[in-house]
């Protein structure tokens, strides 16, 4: 595939990665790696009244973080003369979380600098990584901007990871393999991996190999047969997670994520992490937000109310939506997102991009009960009620 459109328009009519057969991995073009804006620049195409426009495409918390964790970062700013300490205990909160040690625990300026440092040292000129696609593909842009390749595997016909085909590809290419990424709920189709196919996937891979488990989502998931992979770090096993508090704890601005896996690799990661890269504000509303379990139930519970009224609207309007485990959704709108995306910043709201190739998808993240109405409104206005509603994955 001598481009990445060609590559795409290929694995969407056969579903099969030229890798696959042998002939080699699949490399993301600098198209496919533009897709998304890098971190800190500004964006030409974004309106004057940005501020103003109703915000559903980035799966950010739209109740803002809550009082406790303000007033935590308000005290903290007495603080801010200093690049380190205190941090708020920010490593022993963490660790007490999920019943590690904080010897297991690293943090990063929210979960995509853990997605760099995985890449960094896991995945250095002509190594491989192998997930899913669509899935949250900066692991992907990172892993080419190094000279890594990536295999991403599509996904089933109920818009599921192929876990069997994962393990297939991943034996069959072990010697160059650096990491294994798994986004767990994915992003952008909000499906979970359950927790039998992960530990299919750990029994069945070389253990040499790392698997990096993405878990931004985690706090959204009601699915019995979902469970958080921190388990398999206290069995030792070679596993990464990364969490994040740009979800569910509403800090995406503060910029806290972290990684928690086995001491061992915990050090092979410390190198490339940037030298104070956190600020101290937000350690300390990170401490307070793993203390706010009542908040956090809130949340889940507005969330999935809000969720499953709007994608019953749309399902009852005729259009297919993927059952979403996280604070977004898709729906199958039958047309190339980006117009209708440019059709909705008209009326005021900003959506989801393309995500390929899947591009006829709409990716919606839920906000407050009277943005959705306002979502509703839109929509209606733009597509017409179809005879039948189909939903492919149950």
């Amino acid at each position: 595939m001598k481009t990445d459109i060609a590559r795409r328009n290929f694995m969407g009519k056969m579903a099969v990665l030229l890798g696959y057969a042998g002939l080699g991995p699949l490399q993301l073009s600098g198209q496919g790696r533009s897709r998304q804006a890098v971190a800190g620049a500004p964006d030409p195409k974004k309106p004057a009244d940005y501020d103003k426009l109703i915000k559903l495409a980035n799966n950010e918390n739209p109740y803002g973080p809550p009082e406790g964790v303000l007033k935590a970062m308000n005290d903290a700013w007495k603080y801010g003369n200093r690049y380190a300490a205190p941090d708020g205990g920010i490593f022993d909160a963490i660790a007490e979380h999920h019943h590690v040690k904080p010897e297991n625990v690293l943090i990063g300026c929210g979960s995509s600098e853990i997605l760099k440092i995985v890449d960094d040292a896991f995945l250095p000129d002509h190594k491989l990584v192998v997930g899913v696609e669509p899935t949250y593909e900066t692991v992907y842009r990172f892993a080419t901007n190094s000279k890594a390749k990536a295999i991403a595997v599509p996904l089933t016909k109920t818009y599921d990871a192929n876990m069997k085909e994962i393990i297939r590809v991943t034996k069959l290419n072990a010697r160059d393999v650096g990491v294994v990424y798994i986004c767990n709920p994915n992003n952008p189709t909000g499906r979970i991996v359950p927790k039998d196919e992960i530990k299919l996937l750990l029994d069945s891979i070389p253990g040499d190999i790392p698997v990096f488990i993405d878990e931004a989502y985690h706090h959204f998931v009601d699915d019995p047969n979902y469970e958080p992979s921190v388990k398999y770090v206290i069995e030792g096993r070679k596993v990464i997670i990364a969490r994040t508090f740009s979800k569910i704890a509403a800090l995406a601005g503060m910029r806290l994520g972290y990684a928690v896996a086995p001491k061992e690799i915990i050090d092979q990661l410390k190198p490339f992490v940037m030298s104070y890269n956190t600020n101290t504000i937000v350690k300390f509303g990170g401490v307070a937000s793993l203390k706010d379990t009542a908040n956090e139930a809130k949340i889940k519970q507005l969330n999935k109310q809000i969720r499953d009224r709007v994608t019953g609207e749309l399902k009852g309007m005729g259009y297919e939506v993927i059952p979403s485990q996280s604070n977004f959704f898709m729906v199958n709108v039958k047309k190339d997102v980006t117009p209708v995306a440019e059709e909705f910043l008209k009326k005021g709201f900003v959506v989801g991009r393309k995500f390929p190739p899947m591009t006829e998808w709409l990716r919606v993240s839920v906000g407050t009960d009277e943005e959705m109405k306002g979502f509703m409104k839109v929509f209606k206005e733009l597509f017409p009620a179809q005879p039948t509603a189909q939903t492919k994955a149950g």
